[in-house]
């Protein structure tokens, strides 16, 4: 089984409440809700609202986008506030960031440090019964994926869990070979369709990239110990726009659909 979602991240523009709205028009079975914008930690109110109108439109709020970084000074005391916001608004996953740099421009010490922390917040989550997945990003401690593999087998908690996201310009065939080697900590997916350009990167419909798309989602298979429905989350459309990502989410309907992927 896997489920069609979407990260609220992609319209931070919509209220909350215009989200849900557009996710339930389409079909879309999961949110990961951002804490930048839609879903604010500490405010519990807006959480709680934020689950009862989810529950109302049948979309669940499967996971919390956090932006605490694993690594940097206070991010346990704010990963409290995001855990508690998540409890709330019955998200049965947080994602966390691990550090600001990549491996070998941050040095062993802070990735050290790093692990340690995601240690803490995974046994800290599990104790509610939520799962924490490293975002798996540029700009970071997992930027590569023997580094991203690196960082699970020093953090060594089995509450402690990845995400998979492509980074433009590397291909289908080092794309596959990440998603074997992060397998046995694989949680979700985000789906996205980015292209390498001569001034930078380009986002693209996701029919354009559904050769990938269709490899990819053959290969995923989660940790055997991941506890949740596998879902693909949307994030990002082409302009930002709801016509673009009626297109998209359509594709990912089908992707997901039993032979899709």
């Amino acid at each position: 089984m896997i489920r069609p979602g979407l990260c609220s991240v992609t319209f931070r523009a919509l209220t909350p409440e215009a989200v849900i709205d557009l996710a339930a028009r389409t079909g879309v079975a999961a949110v990961e809700w951002g804490g930048d914008t839609h879903v604010p930690p500490g405010n519990a109110d807006l959480a709680a609202r934020v689950r009862a109108i989810c529950a109302e439109r049948g979309v669940l709020p499967a996971s919390y986008g956090s932006y605490v970084r694993a690594g940097t000074p206070g991010c346990c005391k704010d990963f409290d506030a995001v855990l508690a916001t998540a409890e709330i608004l019955g998200a049965g996953n947080i994602r966390v960031w691990a550090g600001t740099a990549r491996r070998d421009e941050a040095g062993e010490a802070a990735f050290a440090d790093a692990a340690r922390d995601l240690g803490q917040m995974a046994r800290a989550a599990e104790a509610r019964g939520i799962t924490v997945s490293v975002e798996y990003h540029r700009n970071s401690l997992t930027e590569e994926a023997e580094d991203a593999r690196a960082l699970m087998r020093a953090a060594d908690d089995d509450n402690l869990f990845s995400y998979w996201q492509p980074v433009p310009g590397r291909g289908r065939t080092r794309w596959l070979e990440e998603l074997r080697m992060l397998q046995p900590w694989l949680g979700d997916l985000h789906v996205f369709h980015w292209i390498m350009t001569e001034t930078g990167q380009e986002r693209r419909p996701l029919a354009e990239g559904l050769a990938d798309w269709h490899a990819l989602f053959a290969a995923w298979t989660p940790a055997p110990h991941w506890p949740h429905p596998r879902t693909g989350f949307l994030e990002f459309v082409r302009e930002d726009t709801a016509e673009q990502f009626r297109d998209d989410i359509g594709h990912l309907h089908a992707l997901c659909s039993p032979g899709g992927g």
